[in-house]
C-alpha cells in the first residue's frame, strides 16, 4: 500500500501526521516544501510546520508521481504543471480503489 488512509476532517496536521498518513520520513517532506512550490505549510509561533488539506492534497500528489510512479523530482514538477486536474482525478480513483482492496481483504480475512 502507498500510504495509510485515515478518515478525518481535521483543519491542520502535524508535519508527524502527514508524514505517518503518507508513510514517509519527515525529513522527506521538508525536502518537497523546499524543491515544490505548491507545498507551503503555516507555521506556529513555535515554529512547528503546520499542513492545511490543500498541502496533504498536493502531498500526496507529489508522493504518487514520485514514489509510485516513478517519476523524477523534475519529471514530477512538470506533471504537476501540465495537467493537475487530471492527477487530481486520478489519484483519487487510486485511493478509491485501495481503499475498495483493503475492503475485500479485510472481508476475506472474516471469512
Amino acid at each position: 500500500m502507498p500510504y495509510k488512509e485515515k478518515e478525518s476532517f481535521k483543519l491542520y496536521y502535524s508535519i508527524g501526521e502527514v508524514s505517518e498518513i503518507l508513510n514517509v520520513n519527515a525529513s522527506l517532506l521538508r525536502f518537497w516544501e523546499k524543491e515544490f512550490d505548491v507545498i507551503k505549510p503555516s507555521k506556529n509561533k513555535k515554529g512547528n510546520r503546520i499542513y492545511k488539506d490543500s498541502d496533504l492534497k498536493n502531498l500526496k500528489l507529489i508522493h504518487y508521481l514520485v514514489k509510485e510512479r516513478g517519476f523524477t523530482l523534475e519529471g514530477a514538477k512538470k506533471k504537476l504543471k501540465e495537467n493537475p486536474k487530471e492527477l487530481e482525478e486520478k489519484t483519487d480513483l487510486i485511493d478509491t480503489l485501495n481503499g475498495v482492496k483493503l475492503l475485500l481483504l479485510d472481508l476475506k480475512a472474516s471469512l
